[in-house]
């Protein structure tokens, strides 16, 4: 059992005194045992569930056939079969089939009159759609999200995309205010409760409602899951920590593949996605709080008793005047989002990795976002999504400690950029699945970096910090639909495009060398940290 004696390194009153101690003692109880090990897995858990809520929609508004419903013409032909009825009521277009959103204007003529001049007037669907009678219920068909109103499904996405946006600021702070732990636990009931309920809305704009709840829950969920993870693990071991969590994200979104596949109908759909988050209610009882943020807040006893716990699971003692030696600070100033501009060097990495999360999520997301434009099987798109996922996020495990943050970053950004780019020259309509593979695992690599880009400060800040930033492409990615003569050029053409400058700005970040208590007395001693 070693034993770590602690000399102070600056005055009592300073803020990095209270954390350089609180680095030894995880050094003492074990940066990585089995305690964090348990904990990592917890946190993994809703990790499997948040690809649903993310991109399950794609798979409930499924394209159809359809055409405007004239049933107004049984009123004076009965006995019409159902060509007959849509011969005289319907339109063709150039192609030859009959027009999805228009048809012709209902007459008070008689059967025999419209048979012999015909119907030549045209306006859009006054009486909703049809469509096929075999077609399980969807989003698409329950809410009639086709023609003009097709729309509102690009509205509702990135309505759960400002949830995210929203939910990083709102529980961002409160994680600061009142702990990672109630906030987590608060999350997980909100997702739960509004995702299962999403499924027994009455109208579309309740629904969007509940996605926003939803997205704001995911987004709180998330950024616990990072600062959990951080605070718990030694610096050494968070890279590995981090990207174990975001395998479990990858394996989720295997799932939403074979899940929505074998469920149709979208209200089941919606239940078996989201009903498995109360299974999680159990964490009231075994998830611990951030024992770091507990010291930070002047809560000693309670943080001694988490971490002993912790000794006691990692097989190890901490000794006593180990823990005499964490006192409260004095004056805790709390972390603000100025505080992220106070300096030069904080303002640099600030900056860069707002860019980065910029070009991440427009990639990442627009990528996951589009399963249908790619030109094959939807379902088999998303499962190959997912499964080129795990292998680089956990090559990254490796890659990350050989090369470090700035050149991995650097590299698979660029990569990200290039393939995005290339997609934009695959002519429309050619499956352009295999390339957009490519793009997809290294366009995910910003978890590694956010947190200890900015450590010593409340973990929450800088990560809420870039959530504007990172959410900005989420929101307006869905409404690319709105430019349908562009096709697939204008999502994937932006999305390589502000790649362009990432590589060079992610290198430019100053290396911060984390893995030593002096390293970080030194950059706080700098004001780099």
């Amino acid at each position: 059992m070693r034993s770590v004696v602690i000399k102070p390194l600056m005055g009592p009153g300073h803020r990095g005194a209270a954390m350089a101690e609180f680095g030894d003692l995880l050094r003492a109880l074990g940066e990585f045992g089995l305690y964090q090990k348990l904990l990592i897995l917890l946190l993994s858990l809703p990790l499997l569930l948040n690809p649903f809520q993310m991109v399950g929609q794609v798979f409930m508004v499924v394209e159809v056939p359809h055409h405007c419903d004239t049933s107004w013409i049984r009123a004076v032909g009965p006995n019409l079969t159902q060509e007959e009825q849509l011969n005289l009521t319907l339109p063709r277009g150039p192609d030859g089939h009959f027009e999805q959103c228009s048809m012709f204007s209902p007459v008070d003529w008689d059967l025999d009159s419209i048979l012999a001049y015909g119907l030549n007037h045209t306006e859009k669907c006054s009486s909703g759609w049809v469509y096929p009678s075999e077609q399980p219920p969807s989003l698409l068909t329950e809410f009639d999200l086709v023609c003009d109103r097709a729309v509102l499904n690009d509205v509702s996405q990135s309505i759960y995309m400002a949830g995210l946006l929203i939910g990083a600021m709102i529980f961002g702070m409160l994680s600061d205010r009142i702990g990672r732990r109630p906030v987590f636990l608060t999350c997980i009931l909100l997702q739960g409760v509004f995702g299962l309920g999403t499924a027994f809305v009455p109208h579309f704009y309740v629904f969007m409602a509940f996605r926003c709840v939803v997205g704001a829950a995911v987004s709180g969920i998330m950024i616990a899951v990072v600062s959990l993870a951080t605070e718990w693990v030694g610096v050494s071991h968070r890279t590995k920590a981090l990207l174990v969590t975001h395998t479990a994200f990858a394996i989720g979104q295997m799932s939403v593949a074979g899940l929505s596949y074998g469920i149709r109908n979208w209200r089941l759909l919606e239940i078996a996605g989201s009903a498995p988050m109360f299974a999680l209610f159990f964490y009231i009882w075994v998830l611990p709080e951030s024992a770091r943020w507990l010291v930070t807040k002047g809560r000693i006893e309670e943080a001694k008793k988490l971490l002993q716990k912790a000794a006691a699971a990692n097989k190890r003692s901490l000794p006593p005047e180990l823990l005499e030696q964490l006192k409260p600070e004095k004056q805790v100033k709390s972390g603000s989002f100025l505080d992220l501009f106070r300096t030069k060097d904080l303002l640099k990495v600030t900056l860069i990795m707002s860019c980065v999360w910029f070009a991440d999520s427009i990639v990442y997301y627009g990528l996951s976002l589009s399963v249908t434009d790619f030109g094959l099987d939807i379902y088999l798109t998303q499962l190959a999504f997912g499964a080129v996922e795990l292998p680089a996020r956990i090559s990254c495990i490796f890659l990350l400690e050989w090369f470090g943050r700035k050149k991995v970053q650097g590299i698979l950004l660029l990569l990200a950029g290039l393939v995005c780019l290339i997609l934009t020259g695959i002519p429309e309509g050619e499956p352009s699945q295999p390339v957009s593979r490519a793009g997809q695992g290294p366009a995910h690599p910003y978890p590694c970096s956010e947190p200890s880009s900015h450590p010593g400060r409340p973990t929450l800040t800088p990560t809420g910090s870039a959530a504007p930033t990172a959410t900005a492409p989420r929101l307006l990615h869905p409404q690319h639909s709105g430019f349908p003569h562009l096709g697939f050029l204008l999502p994937q053409g932006c999305a390589g495009s502000p790649t362009a400058p990432g590589p060079w700005q992610a290198v430019s970040i100053t290396h911060h060398p984390l893995d030593t208590t002096t390293s970080w007395q030194k950059a706080i001693a700098e004001e780099v940290l």
